[in-house]
């Protein structure tokens, strides 16, 4: 789909992106590794699950329950880091999928300005339910319409 008209260069359409909510971390034995499953913020509630690393899956699971470690874990530190450095995070965003694994960035803004950070799903994850108010979740819809791979695109 193109934003194009009879003589222009057709441009290709945003991705369109869906809000979606941490809705648990499980650990299914014999399993070694904890899926993450997120779910729509509103209707069709589709979800998307996925797998991730044991120490990631357990920061992700204390997170989410609003736990703390009793010595400050990674994302704890970059949480506040970020808050005393004055830098927002905006959103977190599943941007695409190659070989079955997922790719996210951060959407910072700083005092210098908007910037877009790569960055493992599970971490941003972690990060965006470690701040005081917790960052949006958008995933890119074609990554709950297709499994194969989905390349990210131009925002």
């Amino acid at each position: 789909m193109t934003d194009a008209q009879p003589g222009e260069v057709a441009q290709p359409l945003p991705p369109a992106f869906r809000v979606m909510d941490v809705d648990d971390v499980v650990l299914d034995l014999p399993s070694q590794y904890p899926t993450v499953t997120l779910v729509e913020s509103e209707p069709p509630l589709r979800t998307l699950t996925f797998p991730v690393g044991l120490p990631e899956g357990t920061a992700l699971a204390l997170a989410l329950r609003r736990m703390d470690s009793p010595r400050p874990m990674t994302h704890e530190l970059f949480a506040d880091v970020l808050q005393r450095v004055r830098i927002d995070v905006i959103a977190v965003r599943l941007i695409g999928r190659a070989q079955g694994n997922y790719l996210a960035e951060l959407d910072l803004m700083a005092p210098q300005g908007r910037e877009r950070i790569a960055c493992r799903p599970s971490d941003g994850l972690v990060l965006a339910l470690r701040l005081p108010v917790p960052a949006p979740i958008l995933v890119d819809e074609r990554l709950l319409e297709r499994s194969d791979d989905v390349v990210p695109q131009e925002q």
